[in-house]
């Protein structure tokens, strides 16, 4: 009989059991180390808007005047035409695929949750698996991605660029 068998019974553990609880306990005090939000981060890199945003506002009024309750992502004149801008924090890419024509879209690729990390050539990239997708509508024009980047709504309110 071996030590495991003549120790055991029914009222107490094996010493495999404790070492696997043991194992489990040292993985979620890892795993919750692992937290680098406060209690507004959404975990889908998106926040409550508490963080201060590029370009932004956090006093309730969108930079620019208007008393909307909005945060302002930026100016609309800094969003290139034919191009875009990334705000990480926020979870949102808007970009202006013509002329005063504002698109906005998650910034978390569908293939495997990466973020996107470039707009460029008229496609928003993801370099993790180069999949790449339309500033138009943010449908799927290369790569893995299996379908498009979900769209957010945006609109601009006093010469800023906000989530609507």
């Amino acid at each position: 009989m071996s030590e495991d068998q003549a120790v055991t019974g029914a009222s107490s553990p094996s010493r495999r059991a404790l070492l696997l609880g043991a194992g489990a306990v040292g993985a979620t005090v890892a795993l919750s180390a692992c937290g680098t939000g406060s209690d507004t981060d959404l975990g889908d890199g998106g926040t409550t808007g508490q963080s201060q945003p590029a370009g932004g506002t956090t006093s309730g009024a969108p930079a620019g005047g208007g008393d909307t309750g909005t945060t302002a992502l930026a100016k609309a004149e800094e969003i290139p035409v034919g191009g875009g801008k990334i705000f990480a924090e926020q979870g949102v890419v808007v970009t202006q695929p013509s002329e005063g024509n504002f698109k906005a879209f998650s910034n978390i690729c569908t293939h495997q949750r990466c973020p996107v990390s470039s707009i460029d050539g008229g496609t928003i990239n993801c370099t993790c698996h180069n999949s790449k997708f339309s500033i138009e509508d943010g449908s799927v024009k290369g790569g893995p991605a299996p379908s498009p980047l979900p769209a957010k709504q945006v609109k601009v309110d006093g010469g800023n660029i906000v989530l609507a």
